[in-house]
């Protein structure tokens, strides 16, 4: 178990932008965990990955007590309020609710993730909360579920150099059954560009496809733990070596 000075520093923040719903519904269902910091992003900033502003600078602005918005990415404002505004370094950053699911390969693309994964590189315990219900609605169910995540994490400790991605699935589909530990989803797009041509012809795309993304029904994903109904909970970490392939490639010879 972990220990943590008392009272806990939460920082809260997302992608969806400091009036997102899901973000509102994320600092009510914490209340009373500790001291609750919220610095998020001033606008939308949905499939902003890991990136960071640089060499530019990044407005912040006070919203209320322990309240502010950033005008920069999620990355941004973990380091913002990490280096800069919060009094003392938090215990756990909390990224989401997201509206709308981060599973599979999508993660790579993920502002919410990677707010996580900036509180992780700076040595802090970090969860990323996203909801498969986009309108983040059914405040009822989804709070409660990600309260209950955070005190687990709290009381029981989340591994070092590791973080959490927690997905949520929609309650008025089918109730939450549970919770299941999972490995990452794999997916794949169709139609994800739309052209549309300039006033002289010229082609330029649009990314976003109109069709849903088909996903592999593989067991023990996390696609397949929210297709039965379950909350998945998915321990991921930043070391991206394939450590068989090492193995492989030691045997290669390079002729310099």
């Amino acid at each position: 178990m972990l220990e943590y000075t008392m009272p806990l520093t939460l920082l809260l923040t997302n992608d969806d932008g400091y009036d997102a719903p899901g973000l509102q519904v994320l600092i009510d269902a914490l209340e009373g965990l500790g001291d609750i910091y919220v610095v998020a992003p001033l606008n939308q900033q949905s499939a902003s990955s890991h990136s960071l502003t640089l060499r530019k600078r990044i407005g912040t602005r006070r919203i209320g007590d322990k309240r502010y918005t950033v005008d920069g990415t999620p990355t941004d404002c973990v380091l913002v309020a990490v280096d800069a505004l919060l009094e003392k370094r938090p215990d756990l950053v909390i990224s989401g609710i997201n509206h709308g699911p981060n599973m599979g390969e999508d993660v790579t693309y993920s502002g919410t993730v990677a707010a996580a994964i900036e509180g992780t590189i700076l040595g802090i315990r970090s969860i990323a909360l996203s909801s498969l219900q986009r309108t983040v609605e059914s405040v009822q169910v989804i709070g409660p579920i990600a309260r209950t995540i955070v005190e687990t994490a709290i009381n029981l400790g989340i591994p070092g150099r590791c973080f959490l991605n927690v997905n949520i699935p929609n309650p008025e589909i089918s109730p939450i059954k549970g919770v299941q530990v999972t490995k990452l989803g794999s997916r794949a797009y169709d139609n994800l560009l739309q052209e549309e041509r300039d006033e002289e012809g010229n082609p330029g795309y649009i990314i976003g496809g109109e069709d849903e993304p088909v996903w592999k029904d593989e067991e023990g994903t996390d696609i397949a733990a929210v297709r039965k109904g379950y909350v998945s909970i998915t321990p991921l970490h930043l070391d991206l070596t394939h450590y068989k392939s090492i193995l492989e490639m030691e045997r290669w010879r390079f002729d310099l």
